[in-house]
């Protein structure tokens, strides 16, 4: 998380170091002055963090060990002036110089509770009490020597540019940059062994409105005509009007892309799981993203619960599939029909269900599911498979134990091939 926070701090300084546990250091120089000046700039930065949830001390000062003291033990929001570190450290604690321990508990000892309680001593007393970590850490805060610090390396976007001479009026223009900013992007991606899984194509016309394109693969690519591919099928969406003049490319979702094992000779084997992939997404594009969908089996008892939508191809199921038969078709709530049982705990004898009475022929069951106490209340299932005269088959359960009142009780949860 800390890393998550010191990434989002870029924009507010291009070098930020994570000092853990829960501390950034910025090195700000030649930012303040896009906030109106420090007062401005800390304030914006303390406001943000709070906005999101985040309680934050901070100092602005020349060094790091300063900023860090006056920060952790000195005033909120304090801002250190040019030469004034060590006026700032002289009232405090001496753990705010980042001390070891035992150092430290020497100085305790003596009653050195405060940094001016010591600074003024002579440097070879004080190394041969307390080390030279301590001189090194004073002098460190007071600028005498310089403290280096380690920056975050930020990841930087996948996203390519083409800016055009003459605005794009033509679908075969669009196609063209299409496949130049591929071919950009699919060799960054290739180079560090990644794959993208959705992106946005974004135009920005010369009368100053924006058209964008999105495609999204089922699992991690970087082939150039698969994707482009993908793209041509949604051209058609994008209206140039007077023209396009700038095209972005941007991958927002980038993930390690598995290589394939190598094979001395090559079976005929069918499809394999990137042409599956490239299938399904061809399919996403053409019909509806949200039609075209891969499920795993999930841990849970009632059936519409039973199931959860995988977030890639490859993804493999933490449990078994249900060994017991599922209808083809499972309504995600089942629906209440009337029936007849001439004999408790016996499946029906017929049962009606929007205005057609449907007489059961054959029967299996039941099959009792338990109801699941810990996410709502309700009572357990009798499942039974049934078949009418015309050869149709239906999932049907029962709710809970017989009971002779005439509340309702059955349900049809799915029908079978």
């Amino acid at each position: 998380m800390l890393k998550g926070i010191g990434e989002w701090c870029v924009r507010y300084a291009p070098i930020v170091s994570l000092d853990p546990p829960e501390g950034l250091i910025l090195d700000i120089s030649g930012c303040a002055h896009l906030w109106n000046g420090e007062q401005g700039y800390l304030k914006e930065i303390l406001n943000r963090l709070k906005s999101k949830g985040y309680y934050a001390r901070a100092a602005i000062a020349d060094t790091v060990g300063t900023s860090w003291a006056v920060s952790r033990y000195g005033r909120l929001k304090a801002i250190i002036g040019e030469g004034e570190q060590t006026e700032a450290l002289l009232p405090l604690h001496p753990a705010s110089l980042r001390i070891e321990p035992i150092v430290l508990q020497r100085l305790q000892k003596l009653g050195l509770n405060q940094v001016h309680s010591f600074i003024s001593m002579p440097r070879s007393v004080l190394r041969r009490r307390f080390g030279d970590n301590l001189l090194l850490r004073l002098a460190q805060a007071v600028g005498q020597i310089e403290e280096l610090i380690d920056p975050i390396q930020v990841q930087q976007p996948y996203m390519e540019r083409l800016p055009c001479l003459d605005p794009i009026r033509t679908a075969v223009g669009i196609e063209i940059a299409i496949k130049l900013l591929l071919e950009k992007l699919c060799k960054r991606l290739l180079q560090e062994g990644k794959g993208l899984r959705t992106a946005k194509l974004i135009c920005y016309r010369v009368d100053g409105k924006v058209v964008e394109a999105s495609i999204g693969t089922n699992a991690a690519s970087n082939s150039i005509d698969h994707l482009f591919n993908l793209f041509q099928l949604k051209i058609s969406s994008i209206a140039p009007a007077l023209g396009i003049e700038l095209f972005v490319l941007e991958a927002s979702k980038v993930e390690e892309l598995e290589l394939p094992q190598e094979v001395l000779w090559k079976a005929n084997e069918g499809l394999d799981d990137q042409k599956v992939a490239e299938l399904l997404d061809r399919l996403t594009v053409k019909v509806n993203a949200k039609i075209v969908q891969r499920y795993l089996p999930d841990e849970h008892y009632w059936p519409e619960r039973s199931t959860r939508q995988a977030t890639s191809i490859h993804e493999k199921p933490e449990i078994d599939w249900q060994s017991t038969p599922r209808p083809t078709q499972l309504l995600s709530k089942p629906e209440p029909i009337q029936v007849s049982v001439p004999v408790p705990d016996y499946p029906p004898m017929l049962f009606r269900y929007k205005g057609v009475t449907h007489k059961i022929r054959k029967a299996d069951g039941p099959e009792r599911i338990e109801r699941e106490w810990w996410i709502e209340d309700g009572e357990h299932r009798d499942y039974y498979q049934v078949e009418d005269e015309l050869g149709q088959r239906y999932w049907v359960f029962r709710s809970g134990h017989y009971r002779n009142d005439n509340s309702q009780q059955w349900f049809l949860h799915g029908y079978f091939a």
